[in-house]
């Protein structure tokens, strides 16, 4: 099973028998409603399925998916992960937290974990992100991860225009001489 661990956080994979209540929570926060979407999530019932068809379903399809975020006291207090989403020609990394625990590094914190679990043991050489154009936050968190912005897209059965950012691993190019 899945988890990282960092100085303060546990990452790992989002169970639906024990996190229904973290992800009814989340996927009604105002902030989550405005910038990420509605998912249509209105009851511990509908959380459970969720889960189950998005984060469980994509860890048996890909290897991997959106995590819990917990403190080391066990507190969840978000998600963060990868994803792998219809429109992108890559894998993208998210994260959402609860309110009490937005603006305290956290989402730094996992997403640099996760972002090096991509690289390091996943072998991905390039990771995306979305984001709202307005979402200042995110955004600017996405360029301390070291992501750029490319361009502005709309996704597969979306209407609103959302921001593509991309993080791509240099290459080397070998020499053609020898020295």
């Amino acid at each position: 099973m899945f988890k990282l661990e960092t100085d303060n956080l546990i990452i790992q994979e989002i169970n639906a028998e024990q996190d229904s209540t973290l992800i009814l929570s989340l996927l009604n926060d105002s902030a989550f409603l405005q910038n990420i979407g509605d998912r249509g999530v209105r009851t511990k019932e509908d959380a459970y399925h969720f889960i189950l068809n998005g984060p469980v379903a994509m860890y048996r399809e890909h290897g991997f998916g959106m995590y819990k975020v917990s403190l080391k006291d066990g507190t969840a207090i978000g998600i963060c992960g990868l994803v792998k989403r219809a429109g992108l020609d890559g894998i993208d990394i998210g994260f959402a937290f609860l309110p009490d625990f937005r603006g305290r590094g956290f989402a730094l914190e996992s997403a640099q974990a996760v972002m090096q679990y991509a690289r390091e043991k996943l072998g991905l050489r390039r990771i995306l992100a979305i984001a709202q154009p307005s979402n200042t936050p995110s955004i600017k968190l996405l360029k301390k991860l070291g992501l750029s912005a490319e361009k502005e897209i709309v996704l597969p059965g979306e209407t609103k225009t959302v921001l593509l950012l991309a993080w791509q691993q240099e290459v080397m190019e070998k020499n053609s001489y020898s020295e």
